[in-house]
């Protein structure tokens, strides 16, 4: 993970963060998801897409998760009215969910209701994993999940956020923040990325990679990247940086440099600092360092057992940078990672 990350591994410090899902022959990982008056549509969709759906790609006909919507009263109005959402369980169905997800609403000066506010707060104390995806973290911070510590939202909302939450530590300028038992996501769109996130947490980074494909959505967009990024439009636009991150992909155990991602662009690397900031908001090295302990991760789920050779392969070089780079980002050794999420057959990697 490059350095900057906005994601904390579990750690005795946050005794309600959790591991990965229970194994099949357990009950499954179950997702409660909080539907009050006026949330926005999208983020309910994304927690559907994400937590409730079969997943062909995977080749298992069940969810990864049990999903279950439900609602303070028994009919909400959505966002702006679109429509009324019925015949889903009251927020009792929240008691034994294992991760409880609240999207956001637009009008975030007015408070929660009690009832929903006393959901969450249930939730963490009996240490299920608190997400809010966009302007949720209001909801998350009048519940008094935030006080001094690191959170983020959507960038617009910045202002009355602080207002009203001043002993919350807000960064406004990441996708999401990973503070162990409770996470946060700053807009619509990077709900799904920290939704991904928690797959990746919980299943593994080829599970969550397969995810992504299906989605055709970002397969790592580490939450430490910015969520908007103010530039003026320029009188000839950049070219897509897509062919290239293309071309670095296929050659990630290849030595490559920014230097060379800059050549072969036929761009200055100062150039190609500024459009991976304006189009990824990222760095050059970030990028291809991330890209690279993802790689790293899924060769160790597929079952290679010789660190020298996934290090080689990912182009991290040494045993010694990929153990750094590998519990940077996970929280967890290579070989802790691997009994978590790779294969059943293989020696164990040596760490």
């Amino acid at each position: 993970m490059p350095q900057g990350s906005s994601q904390r591994p579990a750690s005795p410090e946050h005794p309600g963060a959790r591991g990965p899902a229970e194994p099949s022959s357990r009950r499954p990982h179950r997702v409660a998801v909080i539907v009050d008056e006026g949330t926005n549509p999208f983020e309910v969709g994304v927690a559907t897409e994400l937590f409730g759906l079969a997943r062909p790609e995977l080749g298992r006909p069940e969810p990864l998760y049990e999903l279950t919507l439900c609602t303070p009263s028994p009919g909400v109005r959505m966002n702006h009215g679109f429509f009324t959402l019925s015949g889903v369980p009251g927020l009792d169905a929240t008691d034994d969910a294992d991760t409880l997800v609240v999207p956001g609403r637009p009008d975030n000066v007015v408070p929660r209701r009690a009832v929903v506010l006393d959901a969450i707060r249930r939730g963490h104390a009996r240490g299920a994993r608190v997400v809010s995806f966009c302007t949720g973290t209001f909801a998350l911070a009048e519940a008094g999940l935030l006080d001094g510590r690191r959170a983020t939202t959507h960038w617009r909302w910045t202002d009355v956020f602080r207002e009203l939450h001043p002993d919350v530590l807000l960064d406004p300028d990441v996708l999401f923040v990973d503070e162990g038992d409770v996470l946060t996501a700053a807009g619509s769109a990077a709900a799904l990325d920290l939704g991904l996130h928690l797959v990746r947490q919980d299943h593994g980074a080829e599970t969550a990679n397969e995810v992504s494909r299906r989605l055709v959505f970002a397969a790592h967009r580490d939450g430490g990247q910015r969520q908007f990024v103010r530039q003026p439009l320029p009188d000839v636009p950049d070219a897509s940086l897509a062919p290239l991150l293309a071309w670095a992909q296929e050659r990630l155990g290849e030595p490559l440099t920014v230097g060379n991602l800059a050549a072969h662009a036929a761009v200055s690397p100062a150039t190609l600092h500024r459009r991976f900031r304006a189009q990824l908001g990222t760095t050059p090295l970030a990028w291809l360092t991330a890209q690279r302990v993802a790689l790293a991760c899924r060769l160790i789920e597929r079952g290679e057992a010789r660190l020298d050779v996934v290090a080689d392969r990912s182009g991290l070089g040494t045993a010694a940078n990929l153990r750094e780079r590998v519990r940077r980002a996970t929280g967890l050794s290579p070989s802790a990672y691997r009994r978590r999420f790779g294969t059943p057959t293989g020696e164990p990697v040596t760490a």
